[in-house]
């Protein structure tokens, strides 16, 4: 079975506000897809629900056919747009507690990558500069062995240099059955290593196709075409 993840008709409501509206959505396997909207568009409610960290009022979403719980943990690997992360913690504190609670957890594969960075692993978090922890973060998320790594503007804090290596990261140490989903406003940065894009507005799905589609029928790159649908 190619769908990773099938989304049927979700709705999430805050009160009298409606964030996500009769979403239906499938991820395949083997894709690394951008999530892409403005600011207030259900992003970030979508990728919570995806993680169970939000519960629908209505639809269900399945991960490789399981509603997310403690089963689907497993299989995903989320990284928030916020530091989750103490500060007064080591790097290798982060190691051995990330080796001690997930099993599929690759310790030498986060080491060889921190040390590509020149991250020094005694270093406490609170001394690093804010795009290193983000960097630091997204080694933890890329260095588990799951089936969907959910990113939440990965390379939004950090300096043009690290983001051709952190996107040669996401690109390459992923399994080839498994799917990237990436949350951003850098499109232009990333669209190069996307296969597929998700255009979200008013917590609905206005557009999900191949990023070839859309240079091939408008003769555009991603990032003018959002533009263009979105009048940015």
């Amino acid at each position: 079975m190619n769908n990773l993840v099938t989304v049927s008709h979700l709705t999430k409501k805050y009160g009298h506000k409606t964030a996500l509206s009769d979403l239906s959505l499938t991820l395949n396997r083997g894709r690394i897809i951008g999530l892409l909207g403005p600011n207030g568009c259900g992003k970030s409610t979508l990728i919570k629900c995806m993680n169970g960290l939000l519960v629908p009022n209505k639809g269900e979403i399945l991960i490789e056919g399981s509603k997310p719980g403690i089963e689907t943990k497993k299989k995903i690997s989320y990284l928030p747009e916020r530091s989750y992360c103490q500060s007064n913690m080591q790097v290798r504190e982060l190691l051995s507690y990330f080796s001690d609670f997930y099993e599929n957890f690759l310790l030498e594969k986060a080491r060889a990558m921190l040390a590509d960075l020149d991250i020094d692993e005694k270093s406490s978090l609170k001394s690093l500069s804010k795009g290193t922890k983000e960097k630091v973060q997204l080694i933890l998320v890329m260095a588990r062995d799951v089936s969907l790594y959910i990113l939440d503007e990965p390379i939004a804090g950090v300096d043009p240099a690290a983001r051709d290596y952190i996107l040669k990261t996401i690109l390459t140490d992923y399994s080839e059955n498994a799917s990237i989903l990436m949350s951003t406003h850098l499109i232009s940065d990333i669209e190069a290593i996307l296969d597929d894009v998700i255009f979200m507005k008013e917590g609905q799905i206005l557009l999900s196709t191949d990023t070839e589609s859309i240079r091939a029928e408008h003769g555009k790159s991603v990032d003018a075409y959002f533009r263009e649908v979105f009048a940015c």
